[in-house]
């Protein structure tokens, strides 16, 4: 029987931004999943991509669905629940319960809408940090990420180097392409020129979600490799014209991408897209600085991972990341997977994918049982 599991929100003390914008207080969802030990040396930080939320395995009690990551993540899976105490939280600036545009904002009582202040990768780790210090946790045995949640978790081994053992970024990137930029701008603009937008002040039963919907297909076409799209649609038609058809022909992958973009439309906000996309573009790991000094202090170890068929974080910004990072002397062990279903291979059941997070979390928790036994420490509860 799959595990029954809910979110919850904690209130956290001011935060100040990396713009200089003090916050009185942040709220941030999150999910807990698993034992902490009493070592307090189990914790695995799972960050999400643009879209996630802190539901990230096991069937939610509200909505009797399965978490994003329920593939892997629970018991007896390759991120084992029987022996790692998960966390997952949404972003900063994000619409899933934590602090972000559609909240309300203690100075006007309103929602913040646009007047919410522009958040970075590091400001959405800074927060979770707060989240973690809240758990009484000092030191994460690894965090974890796809995508936007890869970039998170490159900045805890940046911003936070002694608090964390393995940093596991899968296709990501140390900052955005010109190419990837030009894929999220697209998007930004059929929000912002939908008449419904309103400059950001529109009302929940009269949001912009043609615009929405269309940013979702754009951003959606990105995420699916070439021969999965001609695989499952090709040139199929997905049923016979319709009188209010303005065109005589409906394809099956038009009919895919519609759907993608209205079902998005009911669960993410579109000022929250804004907001979230720019804080993609805007993110350098390196910060403009030479790596050497920007890594200066990182002291763990990293497990990359990319995606043959990944076009939209390709291989090679991978490959330059593990560069990167053993120029600098950082232990680094890198995997292209030779996946056929894109950037989403991350996302979906992927059995080469599991099979590697299995065995390298197993080794790397051995490794330091091995070391708490020398030590005379108890590792689990």
């Amino acid at each position: 029987m799959a595990e029954i599991v809910h979110t919850q929100t904690k209130r956290l003390p001011e935060m100040i931004t990396r713009s200089g914008y003090k916050f009185p207080y942040i709220d941030i969802n999150y999910m807990t999943l698993g034992t902490l030990s009493e070592a307090r040396d189990n914790a695995i930080l799972i960050t999400h991509a643009l879209s996630g939320n802190a539901h990230v395995a096991g069937t939610h009690e509200e909505t009797n669905k399965p978490g994003w990551w329920d593939h892997y993540v629970g018991p007896g899976k390759p991120i084992d629940t029987n022996r790692f105490f998960v966390i997952c939280s949404n972003v900063l600036g994000g619409c899933n319960g934590s602090t972000g545009p559609t909240s309300i904002d203690p100075k006007t009582d309103k929602p913040y809408n646009m007047t919410f202040p522009p958040v970075t990768i590091q400001d959405m780790v800074k927060a979770q940090s707060l989240l973690i210090d809240s758990l009484g946790i000092d030191r994460l045995f690894a965090v974890i990420g796809g995508s936007m949640g890869g970039m998170q978790a490159l900045s805890w081994a940046v911003d936070y180097p002694d608090r964390l053992h393995l940093c596991v970024p899968i296709a990501a990137t140390m900052m955005h392409s010109a190419i990837q930029i030009a894929f999220n701008e697209a998007g930004r603009q059929a929000i912002l020129t939908d008449p419904r937008w309103k400059h950001g002040d529109y009302s929940p039963d009269d949001r912009p979600e043609h615009g929405l919907a269309v940013a979702r297909m754009i951003g959606h076409i990105t995420y699916l490799s070439e021969s999965i799209m001609e695989d499952r649609f090709g040139r199929r038609f997905q049923r016979p014209p319709q009188p209010e058809d303005v065109f005589p022909v409906f394809f099956a992958i038009e009919s895919y991408l519609q759907h993608q973009g209205v079902s998005f439309v009911n669960r993410f906000d579109p000022n929250t897209y804004l907001y979230i996309t720019k804080a993609l573009d805007m993110y350098d790991l390196l910060d403009g600085r030479h790596a050497d000094d920007i890594l200066a202090d990182v002291t763990c170890r990293f497990l990359i991972i990319s995606f043959e068929s990944d076009w939209l974080y390709p291989p090679k910004q991978s490959r330059e990341m593990a560069r990167v990072l053993r120029r600098a002397g950082k232990a680094v062990t890198y995997l292209n997977l030779d996946t056929e279903y894109g950037h989403d291979s991350f996302l979906i059941q992927n059995p080469p994918l599991e099979k590697v997070l299995d065995n390298f979390l197993d080794l790397e928790y051995k490794n330091i049982e091995s070391i708490h036994n020398q030590a005379g420490i108890k590792s689990d509860s």
